[in-house]
Parts: structure tokens; C-alpha cells; sequence
């Protein structure tokens, strides 16, 4: 059937520009959704790359720190066009959530504390614990597979909920367990299988199974000691650029410039593995939003386009608003988001253009594989700890650390998260669907009886 069909001609670098402009535009649904669109663009219908090397670059991607959907985007531009087509698509892919998680910013500092508003957010609330919950399970299905990796998670949860230990220990120690468990106990330690079986057929493809790698992908240490320099040069100028002056709002941006690259080294896992690092030390160690705030900023972004870890955006626009980085608020705002969005995908493009052809070649060996093993099974133990976290200052509003359960309970956000967990997890409808009617409930609750 697919026989007659012709090797597609390699597409010019403005087409591509066009095509990744509009992934960045309807890139919808999270992770899952943003690799199921360019599956069925770029292997079914465009055919710029096979089945086989599509899910190569993905297993790859998988294994990094960092979204893996803006990777994957960065390795298959990379692979047709180069460093040019790595930083365009990724830049792309980002831009649009970009511009718009930083203008509903400046509108919700504006408006925040309008009825209306503030109904939206009653409902909005809820949702976020459900869809937290929902990220929980869904990882823990697929990563739980024996009674170790249940042990390495609910270990987690323990020491991040009861001992309040900091997210970057979590990680250390769940990477050791995972290398000592590669060697005493390699099968239970081996990483997930594939994502999709490679056996579909949809015709000859630009890079097919059988295209060797481009001149550009060839793997060498003296590259990769280049690119590795290129890149500690590039962030190490913007660090100095922000600290030419040292004032107050400076010394902000600085420390979100280490505080985001730090982050992007430990999103293993996808964005909600990295939400508790982010959670506290944007809200509990620099104060440059309140918990509410940072609610409020994640279930936006699960309703805008881009990686779920746009949400640094808007932790970004906010602290650089509380923290004054600037006399004008807007530009205040703007200089944090683009600072916490600058630092946050920087090693993204690292991995793919510096590590690429090395962490590729090493794929499926244990020794490597089994640490990351170890580390996702601890994300589903914090995952569920920041779900826990978001419940309680959801049906306990007023709540506080050293009175947890002060003030009155609400019992509507109980049933809508109820709800909306069983809308996702049972009937699998959609996440913007369920934020949005759950933003309906809390509008009208809040329009006719007052929350």
C-alpha cells in the first residue's frame, strides 16, 4: 500500500519555521498530547522522520531532565536543520505560552481580586488537586512496577511531607538506590519499555530507519567539550549582565537564574516532578509568590499551549512584580518571566545539541538506566505529596503550618476535586474541559451563594 509512495523532499527551513510556529500555537494537553501531535504531523502525514527514529529520539528524551515534548521538538529539527533548526523550534515551541502566561500575569495582579475572579479561581482550585492527583497515579501505573520501586516512592513522600526534606536530596537518593538496586537486582530496576509499538507503516520517510545520522549528529569529545563551553559561556554572560548592577531587584534576577537552572536539572520526571523544587523555593525560601498565587499560576498553564513547565513564567512575572526588579510593574514583571523562562530551557538545548549522539549511544545499558529508574519511582511519592499539599490549602483555606486545620473547612472544592479526578482518571476527558467547568461551578457558587 505504501509501496508507490515517494521520499518526501527535504522541506526548507521557512516551512519548518511555519510548521513549529504552529505547534507552539495548539500544542494542547500536556506532554502526551504534544508528542501524539507531532507523531501524527511529522511520521503520518508530513513524514519528515519514521516511526522507529521518532520513538529513538523519544526513549532519549525520556531519559533526560527537562520536558521531554520541547526536546523531542529540539532533536527532530536538529537531526533536518541543524543548530538553526534546534533553536528555532525550541523557541517556538515555548513562545507563544510565553507571551500569553505573561500577559494573563499582569491581567490577574490587575483584576485578581474581582468577584469574578476570584469565583473562577473557587472552582479552579480544586481542579488543580485532582489534576496533581490524576499526574500521581498515571506516572505510578507506569513506573511502579515491583515492590522496590513502591518502596523508593512511598519513601519519598515520607521524607518530603513528614521531614520536609528538600526535593534535590529526594532525587540524590533515589539515584543511589536506583544504582545499587542495577546491580543487585538488575530486572527489577530495567527501564520502561517502549512508548508504541514501531511497527505502523506510513511510507518512506525523510529520515527513515535505515538514513544515517547527519554530519552535524556525529558524536566527538572535542565537540562536545565545544558545545559544553558555548553553553557555560552564554549562561555564565546573561548572569553577568544581570549582576552589572547590584541593587535589590538585581540580585532577584540573579538568584532566579540559579534557582531556574538548577530547576531544569532536576525535572526528571516531566514538570510535576520539579513543581515541589519550584513550590519551595519560589514561594517558601524567596517568597516571590504566595501558595494560592502559585495555584492559581499551574492550573493556567494546564489551559494554555507550550510544556507544563511554563509555569515558571508566571512565577517569574510574579516575583519580579513582589520583588520590585523594576519601577514599572509591567516591565518588572517581564524581566522576571523572561529570566525564570531564559534559565529554565537553556540545558534543554544543551542536552540535545552538546549530549545528544553521547546519551543515545548509551541508551538501554543498565548502569545508566537504572538510576533514572530509581528517581521516577521517588516522583510519584513527591507528586502525590504536592497533591496532598495543594488539598490542604484548598478545603482548609486558612490553614497554616503550625495549625494546619484552623479556620472553616469547604466542602464544595472536596466535591468538585472528587468530580474532576473521576472525569479524568474514569471517563478521560480532557484537562482543559475539566478546569473549565470546574471554573463554571466556582463562578456560579461564588455569583450565588457567596464562597
Amino acid at each position: 500500500m505504501t509501496e508507490n509512495l515517494q521520499r518526501p523532499a527535504q522541506p526548507s527551513l521557512w516551512q519548518a519555521f511555519a510548521y513549529w510556529l504552529k505547534l507552539g500555537f495548539i500544542s494542547f494537553g500536556g506532554p502526551a498530547g504534544q508528542i501524539s501531535m507531532m507523531h501524527q504531523e511529522l511520521v503520518e502525514k508530513r513524514r519528515w522522520i519514521s516511526e522507529h527514529r521518532f520513538l529513538h529520539a523519544l526513549n532519549y528524551c525520556m531519559l533526560l531532565p527537562g520536558p521531554e515534548a520541547i526536546q523531542l521538538a529540539i532533536y527532530i529539527s536538529w537531526l533536518m536543520h541543524g543548530i538553526r533548526g534546534a533553536i528555532m523550534a525550541g523557541v517556538l515551541f515555548f513562545l507563544p505560552a510565553f507571551v500569553l502566561l505573561s500577559a494573563l500575569a499582569a491581567v490577574y495582579l490587575a483584576f485578581g481580586d474581582v468577584p469574578l475572579v476570584q469565583g473562577i479561581f473557587y472552582g479552579i482550585k480544586p481542579a488543580v488537586v485532582a489534576v496533581v492527583l490524576f499526574a500521581a497515579w498515571r506516572i505510578g501505573a507506569r513506573a511502579l512496577k515491583n515492590e522496590l520501586l513502591y518502596g523508593i516512592a512511598a519513601l519519598a513522600f515520607v521524607g518530603i511531607f513528614f521531614f520536609k526534606i528538600d526535593f534535590p536530596w529526594i532525587v540524590l537518593a533515589a539515584g543511589l538506590l536506583g544504582a545499587l538496586g542495577g546491580k543487585l537486582a538488575p530486572a527489577k530496576f530495567k527501564g520502561g519499555g517502549g512508548h508504541g509499538a514501531a511497527g505502523k507503516e506510513f511510507g518512506p520517510a525523510l529520515i527513515d530507519d535505515d538514513t544515517p545520522p547527519p554530519v552535524h549528529a556525529a558524536f566527538g569529545w572535542a565537540k562536545l567539550a565545544l558545545m559544553s563551553l558555548v553553553f557555560v559561556a552564554i549562561w555564565a554572560a546573561v548572569m553577568l549582565a544581570l549582576g552589572w548592577q547590584q541593587t535589590g531587584g538585581q540580585q532577584t534576577l540573579i538568584d532566579m537564574g540559579d534557582f531556574f537552572t538548577k530547576a531544569a536539572f532536576l525535572t526528571i520526571g516531566g514538570a510535576y516532578a520539579v513543581l515541589p523544587y519550584v513550590y519551595q523555593g519560589a514561594v517558601e525560601h524567596f517568597g516571590w509568590l504566595t501558595g494560592a498565587q502559585m495555584m492559581d499560576g499551574l492550573a493556567l498553564g494546564e489551559t494554555t499551549p507550550g510544556p507544563l513547565i511554563m509555569v515558571v513564567t508566571w512565577v517569574g512575572y510574579m516575583g519580579g512584580v513582589a520583588k520590585q526588579v523594576s519601577a514599572d510593574p509591567i516591565a518588572a514583571g517581564l524581566a522576571g518571566a523572561a529570566v525564570a523562562t531564559f534559565f529554565t530551557f537553556l540545558p534543554s538545548f544543551w542536552f540535545i545539541l552538546a549530549g545528544g549522539p553521547l546519551v543515545e549511544s548509551t541508551r538501554g545499558e543498565i548502569r545508566f538506566t537504572a538510576p533514572l529508574t530509581g528517581i521516577t519511582a521517588a516522583v510519584v511519592g513527591v507528586i502525590l505529596n504536592l497533591a496532598v499539599f495543594f488539598a490542604w490549602h484548598t478545603f482548609w483555606p486558612q490553614g497554616r503550618m503550625d495549625a494546619p486545620f484552623t479556620g472553616p473547612f469547604e466542602w464544595l472544592p472536596v466535591v468538585v476535586a472528587i468530580a474532576a479526578f473521576i472525569a479524568l482518571w474514569k471517563y478521560k476527558i480532557d484537562i482543559m474541559k475539566v478546569i473549565g467547568a470546574c471554573a463554571l461551578i466556582g463562578l456560579a457558587y461564588t455569583l450565588t451563594l457567596g464562597a
